[in-house]
């Protein structure tokens, strides 16, 4: 005898129909143990060597490799179709293709959620939609991280499904599973969500992954997208692209539609663990010190010289990172996108911090709409889970000229400055060289208190001076007879301003500092913060 999936299975005991025999209740738990082993086959033996050959692991080979060992307590393992004899016997068993439960992940409960591939392909037709609900509800009244592991549509609208039900279902209607939606939104101001693309992700699948937290991605196997290759070709846009070009890792990466992308599922795995060591298991508690061995007082003498004394020079921030955190605690988060900025997660003497930083590698550090969206994402992660912002600052303003024009960098530049000012966070800023314009403006949050200190080779203004001489003395200059000698002796004259000891002197700054004291400092900043991480939800909730 062998189920719909071709796969042999052990006839159910029959019900009696008379006493329950002295032993008590032997044959329903035979039946259960027979339902247990049925549920934990997934699609059978055929669609589980599809899934290996392809390069992937099953749902629950994702599971056992994430969380901590034999922690998983799966909700609804039971659920599924089953076939039944005239006796009532059951002779067949489809499990549901979403597995669901609580586990521990170094020591610390979550909730895990994901997709089954090899059951129909992680699509509607075999989806019992309240799993996906109730892991969701699990997360925010239990107060505990969510971790999606997606591989699928993960929908409810699928062709064969319409079919079956012989009407269309209006998306987000009486039959439209709307609470799905409604903890998409809800859970991101609650507790810490991370999504695991690991497949083929399309439609709410896609908005799964994308409506997290942070959401990782594997190279080789995966593709996300609204719609995939059939229906692009059929309605969208015309074009016959395969899975990769339309929504591979460089696309969505680069766009800002996953955070990141990883060559292994078991990478993927370890980077979700650690995403989640940096944050509390929800917005009612703080993230915990952990035990730190690198000295506070730790002073990096490659500081000094760090910042080049040609200012049109870039210098790798990343180094700057290295050296003033703990050895090793940063983890880069959205690399690939709004990259004249850099965002990740550190730790001070073991106090998780948010790394805001310029990179001027890229346009100088000037803010372009992809920075300034990365930007506010990222202070908003911060704000949601009560976590101090240290911002490394090298900003010459925002990015100028047609394109970015065309991008609305203003409009999203003034949205960037509105998260910073609404952000309630500690916060601390290292000018390293550049503070420039309105982007500049935005290093610290406006009308609160924030520490601030500038390197020796800090400089700022409104605009920079060479840029603004030409339109501010343009009489002058034209009735110079030497208009280039004029333009050097005026420029020489305001270079002398520019210095940041002058600012000083007015009280414009309120440290001036050796670079190599830059973590002491920090750590100082780290020590005041602690104290000031004040539980609870925010006045609004974090979007994706």
């Amino acid at each position: 005898m062998a189920n719909d999936n071709g796969f042999p299975i052990k006839p159910n005991v029959k019900q009696p129909k008379s006493k329950p025999p002295a032993s008590g209740w032997q044959p329903e738990l035979d039946e259960l143990r027979i339902r247990e082993r049925l549920a934990k086959e997934m699609g059978g033996p055929d669609k589980v060597a599809r899934q290996h050959a392809s390069g992937k692991l099953t749902i629950r080979e994702r599971i056992d490799g994430l969380v901590d060992p034999g922690t998983f307590r799966e909700v609804g393992g039971l659920s599924g179709k089953g076939t039944y004899d005239i006796d009532g016997n059951l002779t067949g068993f489809t499990p549901a293709n979403r597995i669901s439960g609580r586990a521990m992940i170094d020591g610390r409960p979550v909730i895990i959620s994901g997709d089954d591939f090899t059951v129909r392909g992680g699509s509607a037709d075999a989806t019992i939609p309240e799993k996906m609900v109730l892991a969701e509800r699990m997360a925010a009244e239990l107060r505990l991280p969510i971790v999606r592991i997606v591989e699928g549509s993960g929908g409810g609208g699928s062709v064969k499904t319409t079919e079956q039900r012989g009407y269309t279902n209006l998306p987000g209607g009486l039959d439209g599973h709307w609470e799905r939606y409604k903890y998409l939104a809800d859970n991101m101001g609650l507790v810490p969500v991370v999504a695991l693309g690991l497949g083929s992700v399309a439609g709410l699948g896609a908005a799964q992954v994308a409506g997290s937290h942070y959401s990782i991605m594997t190279k080789k196997t995966s593709a996300m997208f609204v719609a995939g290759p059939p229906v692009v070709a059929r309605i969208g846009t015309k074009n016959n692209l395969d899975k990769t070009k339309l929504g591979g890792w460089e696309i969505q990466c680069g766009a800002g539609g996953i955070d990141d992308a990883v060559d292994t599922e078991e990478q993927a795995f370890a980077i979700a663990r650690r995403f989640l060591s940096y944050l509390p298991s929800s917005v009612y508690s703080v993230a915990e010190r952990q035990p730190a061995d690198d000295p506070a007082e730790r002073r990096e003498e490659k500081l000094f010289t760090i910042v080049p004394r040609d200012r049109n020079q870039p210098y790798k921030m990343r180094n700057v990172v290295d050296a003033v955190f703990d050895r090793g605690s940063f983890m880069e988060m959205t690399k690939h996108f709004g990259r004249p900025v850099i965002t990740g997660l550190a730790r001070l003497e073991g106090l998780p911090v948010a790394v805001l930083a310029s990179d001027p590698f890229h346009v100088m550090g000037a803010w372009t709409a992809d920075a300034c969206t990365k930007v506010i994402r990222f202070v908003d992660l911060a704000e949601t889970f009560h976590i101090p912002v240290v911002y490394l600052c090298d900003c010459p303003g925002f990015m100028i000229g047609l394109e970015a024009e065309k991008a609305a960098t203003i409009r999203y530049g003034v949205r960037a400055m509105a998260a910073i000012n609404q952000s309630t966070m500690p916060w601390c800023t290292i000018i390293t060289r550049n503070v420039f314009g309105v982007a500049g403006a935005a290093h610290v949050p406006a009308g609160r208190l924030a520490m601030r200190y500038a390197w020796l080779s800090a400089q700022w203004g409104s605009l920079p001076l060479e840029g603004g001489i030409e339109a501010a003395y343009r009489a002058e200059l034209d009735a110079a007879p030497d208009r280039a000698a004029k333009m050097a002796e005026i420029e020489k004259r305001l270079m002398a301003l520019k210095s940041p000891f002058r600012s000083a002197e007015a009280f414009g700054i309120e440290e001036i500092i050796d670079p190599r004291e830059t973590r002491p400092l920090l750590c100082e900043f780290a020590r005041l913060a602690e104290p000031l991480r004040t539980p609870g939800p925010r006045a609004f909730s974090m979007r994706p």
